[in-house]
């Protein structure tokens, strides 16, 4: 059964008087029926730090013809619980995947049976009536023996090419339609992120011309191993990782995992990140040439004003922030704050939107431009529909919950062994970027009169960090011990209240809105609730 509603009776007659201007009978189907929609995700590209910088193609041709979202988000700086956030629409302690593991519920036999029948795409084909196709990296574990291996197909999807495991460029294995297929090292038919161009065009080329489509492309760049097409292998000689204020510095006033990094870093680790930061870039240039083939054969189709095109990142990244080297999994803005460019039909261009927007708003704005009741649904992020066509007065959030468990082995890191058991991600000066007490909760308020981050660690001190960044864009100085007590009690009681949220609950009024309603007998003398709250994200 179809539940999408479709265009409103206005819309309608004005698609259809356009219809009649079109010729082919092809161009009338296409232009009555629902938009289509692709959706490109990149994946660890930074926005902080000069990620879209090599991408003149992208940015002329997504946003300047459109919208680029200049406070987005997401809930976890980590792949796996991301991209499970812009599947869902949910929060990661409303779908449970908390790490990239699989017993972190990554693509696990859970995560499979509870949530993947209800993600947007599944909605897309069922509901709607989409074509779907999916290309590139999926979840950091999928194609585990465990979970089913790359045999396992997803429901939602009527094309599936997805990568086994986590991002390559050569010597990967893809399921396509639940069979393995090999590719080697040869680059004009092997290079991952030029086959997803490829395979991208010719599903746009042989797809039926009868049903909107709906294209997730998602690239293995700009992730490690950082592996350039060939023409591009000597691109950027020059460029080295920005020095900007909290690069290689002591972090002092954070918590412990931020104050281990050695200060200042080894000569060897600056030259690693800046050719880490380097090589980066040069893979994102083959992302460029997959974005400018992609809107030409679009036009070529006659599709492209009918067309909704996303392009975003599942986290960020740091090189050389606060004296960590390289990684993400941080809760600061380089790492949590991510590029969003939006085109497509009736988006004005070369605009830029400053409202707070996180990756839990992909399904609902999908969902939406399909014509789909968005109450019917669980997902705790909201439509930037109205946002993209430019409404007046538009009622939006001014915070968003920040959440991540952190990552850690039972016994010591090989390369760091006097730190003991329970960190990982270990360089070979001893400086870790996770434990497993990296686990913490965030607020994240952009409101008219505050810009402020404020987070709870699940660790022995309790710890806390504030940042103004109005007055500290960088987050060099924590002010926990001097910010207003009255607002920390607010902001810790607006956190209890984001990590139980689920759907319309996750849209209440923050501490600034004149909405907002604080009842400080609600409040807990002892630390006793955050405890429970953080294991309630355990599974």
């Amino acid at each position: 059964p179809r539940r999408c509603a479709m265009p409103s009776a206005a819309v309608a007659r004005g698609l259809a008087l356009a219809a009649l201007l079109v010729l082919s009978p092809a161009g009338a189907a296409r232009q009555a029926r629902r938009p289509n929609v692709v959706l490109i995700l990149t994946d660890d590209q930074d926005v902080c730090l000069g990620g879209m910088t090599p991408l003149k193609k992208t940015n002329a041709l997504i946003a300047q013809m459109g919208i680029t979202f200049l406070n987005a988000y997401v809930p976890s700086a980590l792949c796996c619980p991301s991209r499970a956030s812009i599947l869902t629409g949910k929060y990661p302690h409303n779908h449970h995947v908390v790490n990239n593991t699989l017993e972190g519920n990554c693509s696990s036999k859970l995560w499979q049976k509870i949530q993947e029948p209800y993600t947007f795409p599944a909605l897309l084909k069922t509901m709607c009536g989409y074509q779907t196709f999916f290309a590139g990296k999926y979840l950091n574990e999928y194609g585990a023996e465990d979970a089913g291996g790359v045999g396992h197909v997803p429901p939602g999807w009527s094309f599936w090419y997805a990568l086994e495991k986590n991002s390559k460029y050569y010597n990967y294995t893809l399921s396509v339609n639940g069979k393995a297929r090999r590719h080697g090292e040869n680059y004009s038919v092997d290079y991952l992120t030029d086959v997803l161009a490829n395979m991208s065009l010719d599903f746009l080329e042989y797809k039926s011309n009868f049903e909107p489509f709906f294209m997730m492309i998602s690239t293995p760049a700009p992730h490690s191993p950082w592996t350039a097409a060939p023409q591009y292998a000597k691109s950027f000689q020059n460029v080295s990782a920005p020095r900007n204020s909290n690069f290689n510095i002591h972090g002092k006033n954070k918590h412990w995992l931020i104050r281990q990094a050695k200060t200042p870093m080894t000569n060897s680790s600056i030259q690693f990140l800046d050719d880490a930061y380097r090589k980066r870039w040069q893979t994102l240039l083959s992302v460029d040439d997959l974005v400018e083939k992609l809107v030409k054969k679009l036009e070529l189709n006659g599709e492209l004003d009918n067309t909704y095109i996303f392009y975003t990142s599942d986290n960020g990244y740091h090189t050389g922030q606060f004296s960590l080297p390289i990684d993400k999994r941080q809760l600061y803005e380089f790492d949590i704050k991510v590029p969003l460019l939006v085109r497509g039909p009736g988006i004005k261009p070369n605009q830029t939107n400053k409202m707070l927007v996180a990756n839990i708003d992909l399904g609902p704005t999908i969902l939406d431009i399909a014509g789909y009741d968005l109450n019917k649904t669980q997902m705790d992020g909201m439509s930037l529909l109205p946002l993209l066509r430019g409404d007046k007065n538009v009622t939006w959030r001014s915070d968003f919950l920040v959440e991540y468990q952190g990552e850690g082995y039972n016994g010591s890191d090989p390369t760091c062994p006097g730190l003991g058991p329970g960190v990982t991600h270990c360089f070979p000066d001893c400086v870790c970027e996770d434990s497993y007490n990296n686990t913490y909760a965030c607020v994240r308020t952009l409101s008219t009169s505050w810009d402020l981050q404020y987070c709870e660690f699940d660790d022995r001190e309790v710890f806390v960090e504030v940042y103004n960044l109005t007055a500290d864009p960088h987050q060099i100085n924590n002010i926990a011990k001097t910010i207003d007590q009255e607002i920390l009690e607010k902001m810790n009681y607006r956190l209890m209240m984001l990590q139980s949220c689920s759907g319309t609950t996750c849209r209440t009024p923050g501490v600034f809105d004149p909405g907002y309603r604080f009842d400080p007998r609600l409040m807990f003398s002892n630390h006793g609730v955050r405890a429970r709250r953080f294991s309630a994200q355990s599974l």
